[in-house]
C-alpha cells in the first residue's frame, strides 16, 4: 500500500503529525520501534519525571522540610501535623509507571480512532518514497509513501570520560528508575534535566551536588531569573557548583561514596566530589541511528548531528522531512508538536507555520521557572532599548495564602512600541502562568495589554499584571520604579 504521509517515531512530534495528517484526509502510517507509543517524552522523559517531581514534592512538604528555604510551603505552617512519615519508593515508582502506561495507551487509541495505520519495528529509509520496517520478530516489510517524516527524537548526550551504563554512572533514563535513594548523588550539568532530577532525589533524602561547567545554572536563560532559582535551590539543600570542569574519576572506598570525581575550578583550584552515583545530564543529541541517512546522502550537521531542513521541514532528500529534536533547537516536546502540525498542514496544502519566538521553556523544580522570548542579556547584546518591570510573589496575596512566595515575574518590553519582548518567571506554577505571556506575544501584544487586562483576585496571575504595570513605573502593590 502507498501512503500519503508516513511518520517514523511516535513521540510528541510523531504521533501529533500522524493524527493531524489523518484529520486532513491524508492516508497516514506510523512506524514505532518500541512496544509503547509516546517516545522518550511519555516513556522515559517528560511524563515520568513530572510524576516523580510531584510525588517527591509532596513527600518533602509532608516531611516538614518546607518553609521559606525548603521545598515549597511547610505543611506545618498550615496548621497540619503529620505523624511518622515513611517513604515507599517502590510504590512511588509504580505510580509513575501507571501514569506512563495510561498516557501511552491513550496515544495508541487516538491513532487508531483517527485511522492511522501503525507498524511496530525499526524504520529505515530505502530511498525516496520507501521505508523498510524491521520488527524484533517476524518478517520485514516495505512501506511506500509520497512523504516521509522523521520524528525519531533524541537520546541523552554523554561525556567520554564517564562509562555511562556501567555501575554508578547514569543518564536521565536510569535516574528515573532507581530502586533505592543514594546517599550522595553527583549531577554533571545544571540544565533543566539535572536540576529537576537533582531535586527529586534531594527531596527523597540524597545529598545532591550539581556541577556546571559554565558560570550560571540554566545557561542561556535570563541570568537574573537563573540566579534567583539557584539561591532558592541552595536553601533547599542542593549544593550547586558552577564554573567547574569535571576532569575524571576514580573508584573510591565506600566511605567516599564509591566514586570520587576530580574537578577544577576556573581559578585553577582542584576539587573533589565523592558520590555513590553520578548522573550525567549534559543535554541530549538527535537520534538518527539506523535511519540510513548517510547511505542516502541526507545531510546532517557534523558537530550537533542535527538534520538541516528548509522552511517546509524538508531535508536534503526530496520527499523526506524532519521535525522535533532532529532539527534546530530547542529540544522541547511542545516545539515538536507545533512542527508536527505545521508539516502536516503544509503537505496537505495549507499554511503551516511555527513561531519560534514564542516557544516557552520550563524548568519543573519548585518553584518552577518559565521563560518566553528574549532575555535581558540578549536584548543588551542586540542593542535593543527596553523597559523592565518586575513583581515579587511575596507581594502577591494568593502566593502568600499558599505559603509559596519565593520568586518573581519579570517583563521586558520595547522602549518605543511597548511590544512584549520577553517574560521570565520563577515562582509557583510558573509553567501555567507563562501561557498568558505566550498568547500576548503571539498576537504582537504589549505590556500595556497585560496591564489593561482584568485579572481575577486573588490569583497568581496578578503578578504578571503588576510586572507589566511596573514596566511603565506604575505598579500598584509595590513601590514602582521605571527601569530600562
Amino acid at each position: 500500500m502507498t501512503y500519503d504521509f508516513l511518520v517514523i517515531g511516535s513521540g510528541p512530534g510523531g504521533y501529533v503529525a500522524a493524527i493531524r495528517a489523518a484529520q486532513l484526509g491524508l492516508a497516514t502510517a506510523l512506524v514505532e520501534k518500541n512496544e509503547r507509543f509516546g517516545g522518550t517524552c511519555l516513556n522515559i522523559g517528560c511524563i515520568p519525571s513530572k510524576a516523580l517531581l510531584d510525588s517527591s514534592e509532596l513527600y518533602a512538604r509532608l516531611r516538614g522540610s518546607g518553609g521559606s528555604g525548603g521545598h515549597g510551603p511547610d505543611i506545618r505552617s498550615h496548621g497540619i501535623k503529620v505523624g511518622r512519615l515513611e517513604l515507599d519508593l517502590e510504590a512511588m515508582m509504580a505510580r509513575k509507571q501507571q501514569v506512563v502506561e495510561k498516557l501511552t495507551s491513550g496515544v495508541g487509541r487516538l491513532l487508531e480512532a483517527n485511522g492511522v495505520d501503525t507498524f511496530q519495528g525499526t524504520g529505515r529509509l530505502l530511498g525516496q518514497g520507501a521505508v523498510e520496517v524491521v520488527p524484533e520478530k517476524g518478517s520485514k516489510q516495505t512501506l511506500n509513501s509520497k512523504s516521509i517524516i522523521l520524528a525519531t527524537g533524541s537520546v541523552p548526550a554523554t561525556l567520554p570520560i564517564f562509562p555511562v551504563g556501567e555501575e554508578g554512572f547514569l543518564t536521565s533514563t536510569e535516574a528515573l528508575s532507581l530502586t533505592s535513594v543514594p546517599s550522595r548523588l553527583a549531577v554533571i550539568g545544571a540544565g533543566a534535566i539535572g536540576l529537576e532530577l537533582g531535586s527529586v532525589w534531594s527531596r527523597l533524602g540524597a545529598e545532591v551536588t550539581v556541577i556546571e561547567l559554565l558560570d550560571q545554572i540554566l545557561p542561556g536563560m535570563d541570568s537574573e531569573i537563573s540566579r534567583r532559582l539557584r539561591s532558592i535551590l541552595g536553601r533547599q539543600g542542593l549544593e550547586i557548583v558552577t564554573g567547574t570542569r569535571v576532569l575524571g574519576y576514580e573508584k573510591a572506598g565506600k566511605a567516599k561514596g564509591g566514586i570520587l570525581l576530580a574537578a577544577e575550578a576556573k581559578d585553577g583550584k582542584k576539587l573533589e566530589f565523592p558520590a555513590d552515583l553520578v548522573l550525567v545530564a549534559v543535554g541530549r543529541k538527535p537520534y538518527t541511528d539506523g535511519l540510513g541517512l548517510a547511505e542516502l546522502g541526507v545531510k546532517t550537521e557534523e558537530n550537533s548531528g542535527r538534520v538541516p531542513v528548509d522552511e517546509r521541514f524538508q531535508t536534503s532528500l526530496a520527499g523526506v522531512y524532519a521535525i522535533g529534536d532532529l532539527i534546530r533547537a530547542p529540544m522541547l516536546a511542545h516545539k515538536a508538536e507545533e512542527e508536527a502540525i505545521a508539516v502536516a498542514e503544509l503537505l496537505a496544502g495549507k499554511a503551516g507555520e511555527v513561531n519560534y519566538g514564542t516557544i516557552p521553556s520550563v524548568v519543573y523544580t519548585w518553584p518552577e521557572l518559565a521563560s518566553v522570548g528574549k532575555s535581558e542579556e540578549a536584548l543588551r547584546q542586540e542593542g535593543v532599548q527596553y523597559n523592565k518591570g518586575t513583581f515579587p510573589f511575596r507581594a502577591n496575596g494568593r502566593a502568600l495564602a499558599m505559603a509559596s512566595e519565593d520568586g518573581l515575574v519579570k517583563i521586558l518590553a520595547d522602549k518605543g512600541s511597548d511590544r512584549l519582548l520577553g517574560v521570565h518567571i520563577v515562582g509557583p506554577w510558573a509553567s501555567d502562568l507563562i501561557a498568558e505571556a505566550v498568547a500576548v506575544m503571539e498576537f504582537g501584544g504589549s505590556a500595556e495589554d497585560i496591564a489593561r487586562t482584568v485579572h481575577s483576585h486573588p490569583t497568581l496571575t496578578e503578578a504578571l499584571r503588576e510586572a507589566a504595570l511596573d514596566a511603565e513605573g506604575r505598579a500598584i502593590h509595590i513601590l514602582s520604579r521605571k527601569t530600562g
